[in-house]
């Protein structure tokens, strides 16, 4: 385990072992839901917004939050978040599109669109987790 300064102060990762864990459960969580968006009828997004597996994740991610604050692990948390909220904004304007016939196209792009940025975000995410690597998001 490599241990890393932070606010000039030198933190030891192994600290960070348990909320790291907490954060693959929460990216593994989104992650099926993405996928049974996938494997069934469902959109991405749809799954996604609305899967269990992902209201899960949020509700694990707003209590555990105030354990990472302040860490490299901080910005997992809020992309995270972020992820999900900005889904969930997408499809109410994909919902608020489609009520008109001449909405329905745009809502039908909106909900793919969406479903692709919701898959990269997963996987890029997951993929920074891994290599231990911070996300880029506005300062929280």
């Amino acid at each position: 385990m490599a241990d890393f300064e932070q606010n000039g102060e030198i933190i030891k990762s192994d600290n960070l072992d348990g909320p790291r864990a907490w954060c693959h459960i929460m990216y593994g969580l989104h992650a099926l839901s993405a996928l049974s968006g996938i494997l069934t009828s469902a959109s991405i997004i749809g799954a996604f917004v609305f899967g269990w597996p992902s209201i899960i994740a949020v509700i694990i991610n707003y209590v555990t939050r105030s354990n990472v604050r302040g860490s490299w692990l901080d910005t997992h948390w809020r992309w995270q978040l972020r992820s999900f909220w900005y889904a969930a904004l997408w499809l109410l304007v994909a919902g608020l599109l489609a009520v008109t016939l001449i909405g329905i196209p745009a809502a039908i792009l909106v909900i793919a669109i969406t479903g692709l940025w919701v898959l990269y975000r997963v996987i890029r995410g997951w993929t920074a987790l891994l290599g231990r690597n911070t996300m880029p998001v506005p300062p929280g």
